[in-house]
């Protein structure tokens, strides 16, 4: 994907240098967009390997509603585990608000049953839309994520927080919006996951998978991933791989990792780096 090559570099060539919660230290840029026609490939990064396992299953496990890590470490997924308390507890984070967002009452909403339901009936609106930003549970940022879950606030605030969906001629597409984006980790898994989600709700709804939009406040490059972005940019990107669903669950929450098959990914060997925590 040239375009997110061109986003990395122009981090480098145009990015301030800003402290941040971790420590670490980035260099960032602010108010970035990527698009992709889902009809040309699935963006599946091909300048390094991405574990599109782990991609999918992140997927599965925030719309079955789980907040707890020990179902993703059942099934091959540790991308949460540093931010997690001793019983793997993250607090309300994005399956909970996506699924079961809490009522005033006492009740709650489960925002993708909307999303589904009006893409089928009422594909014109412009309300398709769901978002994980509950500021009732916001974490308090001078303590630790693990204290946050414990008090039943959010482990981490939401990065990618605002999907809305669009249909035309049939064919859906998809515009998320991220607060602040991780650009060497973050950025690839989120593109994949919006495709793969695009691509699910399309088969569920009789629509035909078109473009995903990708709108970022804050994106930024970690100071210790440079020299790993510096050698992806040195990478000739590769084709595309395709993207097979394989049957049609009963419903938006049962598909499994064995429903999809990745097609033709042959990309270049991951590059490892440290998650800032």
């Amino acid at each position: 994907m040239k375009q997110y090559l061109d986003t990395l570099q122009d981090i480098i060539t145009n990015g301030v240098k800003k402290g941040d919660r971790t420590g670490t230290g980035t260099t960032s840029v602010f108010g970035r967009q990527i698009r992709h026609d889902l009809s040309k490939g699935f963006p599946l990064l091909t300048t390094k390997k991405l574990h599109f396992k782990s991609i999918a299953n992140e997927l599965i496990w925030f719309l079955s509603g789980d907040t707890n890590i020990e179902w993703l470490k059942s099934h091959g997924v540790s991308i949460w585990n540093e931010w997690a308390t001793d019983s793997g507890d993250l607090g309300p984070v994005y399956g909970k608000q996506w699924t079961a967002w809490p009522t005033k009452d006492g009740g709650s909403i489960n925002q993708i049953d909307y999303v589904v339901d009006t893409l089928k009936r009422n594909p014109n609106s412009r309300r398709i839309l769901f978002h994980g930003w509950n500021v009732e549970y916001l974490p308090d940022e001078t303590i630790s994520p693990q204290e946050n879950a414990k008090n039943g606030k959010m482990a981490l605030p939401p990065c990618h927080l605002l999907y809305q969906f669009y249909v035309a001629n049939n064919k859906l597409s998809a515009q998320l919006y991220i607060r602040s984006s991780d650009s060497f980790l973050g950025l690839p898994y989120n593109t994949a996951s919006l495709a793969l989600l695009t691509h699910m709700l399309a088969q569920q709804c009789n629509l035909i998978p078109h473009e995903i939009i990708i709108s970022i406040g804050d994106l930024h490059a970690y100071s210790n991933h440079l020299s790993q972005i510096q050698t992806q940019l040195s990478r000739e990107p590769r084709p595309l791989p395709q993207l097979n669903i394989i049957r049609k669950p009963d419903s938006i929450y049962d598909y499994k990792f064995e429903d999809f098959e990745i097609v033709g990914y042959d990309p270049h060997p991951s590059i490892a780096a440290p998650i800032a925590i």
